[in-house]
């Protein structure tokens, strides 16, 4: 059987997405003095900007008119892009990129969990399987930082994944099938929220010209371009696909950072990392072969 073009287009442009995402590590790594709030700051600045003009040309609307004209899960949506920013920037910036980056792998299993509570969603057997190994795997990753500064982080990678499931619960509440408002007054929210704390922090708003620039090339490239990428990917793409494609940000990220800066990865890292990309793999697959055994039936 022939493949639908537009099915192969959307799986390049989805792959493309997890690839533009897997460089946000490298970006934050090579920050010389800018912290979370500032470069949440500046990344939000432009991706604000780059969106604005996105949402005008897409729906011939004021972005500002699409979110007031919003539903209630719009905000919740960009509530948990928020803390998913915040948890993820932090995340890399206190412990190894592979080890958040993983962490931020667990997102599709908190999903699962957080639908099954809000949304009365059933969970799948082979969907729990795979969560008591993911579950292991996250454990694996932890215990190495326990007693250390990377604990934090790796925490902070747990709710960063936290905050983009209450993204997807969000998105799947108010059936929305355009993430791009909810992403625009995330950044909105991001933008108000970091002055008010780096303000109350006396943390300067004003970086060295090269963290400037690098914080508002991620907001545009590594996450505008990206979600645009995403956004157009999944109309044709299947959401089981999309979430192995996705891996692409998980496997990349480590590697950039380890090509360019020369970072490794734990052994524990390594062992719980493979854990749980075995299961989001099996979980993927069983999810695939049940929905082709249905259309076969």
């Amino acid at each position: 059987m022939q493949k639908d073009p537009s099915h192969t287009s959307g799986i390049y442009y989805v792959i493309m997405a997890g690839t533009l995402w897997s460089i946000m590590g490298l970006g934050v790594r090579l920050m010389e003095s800018a912290n979370v709030w500032q470069i949440l700051l500046y990344r939000s600045t432009s991706l604000v900007i780059f969106l604005y003009f996105i949402l005008i040309i897409r729906s011939k609307k004021n972005p500002f008119l699409l979110i007031y004209e919003s539903h209630l899960p719009t905000y919740f949506a960009a509530a948990g892009l928020f803390v998913a920013y915040s948890g993820g920037i932090y995340s890399v910036q206190n412990t190894t990129v592979a080890n958040a980056m993983l962490l931020f792998a667990s997102a599709p299993f908190i999903t699962s969990i957080l639908a099954y509570l809000l949304l009365k969603e059933k969970v799948q057997y082979y969907t729990v399987i795979a969560m008591i190994f993911a579950v292991t795997g996250i454990i694996v990753m932890v215990i190495e930082s326990i007693g250390e500064n990377t604990l934090k982080g790796s925490i902070a990678g747990v709710i960063s994944a936290f905050g983009f499931s209450i993204f997807t619960i969000s998105l799947r509440k108010g059936k929305q099938t355009d993430m791009l408002p909810s992403v625009f007054l995330s950044g909105l929210l991001a933008i108000i929220l970091t002055i008010i704390i780096c303000y109350n922090q006396n943390m300067s708003i004003i970086l060295k010209p090269f963290d400037a620039s690098l914080a508002l090339g991620l907001g545009i490239f590594q996450v505008g371009i990206g979600l645009v990428l995403y956004t157009i990917g999944s109309k044709t793409v299947p959401a089981a696909e999309l979430t192995l494609l996705s891996l692409a940000e998980v496997l990349l990220a480590p590697f950039w950072v380890w090509l360019f800066l020369g970072e490794k990865i734990s052994q524990l890292t390594l062992l719980g990392g493979s854990i749980l990309f075995a299961a989001i793999i099996y979980n993927s697959i069983m999810f695939i072969q049940k929905r082709v055994t249905k259309q076969i039936s």
